[in-house]
């Protein structure tokens, strides 16, 4: 998984390099919980623009990941979701709590 922190805006764009399914959703919090300890970004942003699958393990990561930011008084935000995941998310009701960035737009590849 890529991170990028921009200390301007004190914003973590989480890049995830892999699909979401039981096995790399371990890995995947074990990162995102340290890097949004380190950092206590006021917005965390997962990149979903290289995710093609995602089980239903990936609605607790992002869930838990959620509220350790809002725990540090931050927010999240997911960008670049293909519609097949947008369509677990929306089932889920994970979007009442979290909201998806539909401009098609990488803020992770503005911060390199």
């Amino acid at each position: 998984m890529k991170v990028e922190y921009k200390k301007k805006d004190k914003l973590l764009i989480l890049k995830i390099t892999e699909e979401i399914d039981h096995h790399s959703c371990e890995k995947i919090k074990k990162r995102a919980d340290y890097e949004i300890e380190i950092h206590i970004p006021k917005k965390v942003v997962f990149d979903f623009s290289n995710v093609n699958f995602m089980d239903s393990s990936g609605i607790g990561m992002i869930i838990g990941r959620y509220k350790l930011a809002k725990m540090f008084g931050g927010e999240m935000e997911l960008i670049n979701v293909k519609p097949s995941i947008k369509k677990i998310l929306e089932m889920s009701g994970i979007l009442k709590l979290i909201s998806i960035e539909e401009t098609g737009g990488s803020e992770f590849e503005k911060c390199i």
